[in-house]
């Protein structure tokens, strides 16, 4: 499932000439790698940011240290701010980013299961969701974010020929 919907995403940012990159929390890679998957991938995929880490975050994507301190890193902010980072440091056309709780554990404001999305595109407002997969252990809900994040990318890429 998770190959067709890389190859599906890869065709129809192709077939616009869009490049793209993600940023990266609590997936540690696992977007990119599944689009990276896909033999011939490197003529729309440009780069992955890895920022697990809040100092990653600021340094690498320009994260704003005054939003970490006051929403945390799991939050729509955050999310917000990556992908926009994303978008502009790769200088690419579409970028997603994802931070969340992947479990174990977790807290009453932040469940396992948690993860803030942001998509960001050329010339778009960013858009932002969280999504509570629940506490379904740390690699189902990596596994639930990297689907529900090309799914993103592919609604974002086909909205643009409907309309």
């Amino acid at each position: 499932m998770t190959v067709e919907l890389a190859t599906e995403v890869l065709a129809l940012a192709r077939a616009q000439g869009v490049t793209i990159a993600t940023a990266e929390s609590c997936t540690g890679g696992l977007i990119i790698g599944a689009l990276t998957e896909i033999a011939g991938s490197s003529d729309v995929v440009d780069r992955g940011f890895i920022t697990y880490s809040n100092a990653a975050k600021i340094e690498m994507l320009g994260i704003l240290p005054a939003t970490l301190d006051a929403h945390g890193a799991v939050s729509e902010q955050i999310a917000r701010e990556m992908a926009e980072g994303a978008l502009t440091r790769g200088g690419v056309g579409l970028a997603i980013a994802v931070t969340g709780i992947a479990g174990p554990g977790g807290s009453e404001h932040k469940p396992e299961g948690r993860v803030c999305f942001g998509l960001a595109q050329t010339g778009q407002v960013c858009r932002v969701e969280t999504v509570e997969f629940g506490a379904l252990g740390r690699s189902n809900v990596r596994a639930a974010t990297v689907t529900h994040a090309l799914n993103l990318l592919k609604a974002a890429l086909v909205r643009p020929t409907q309309g």
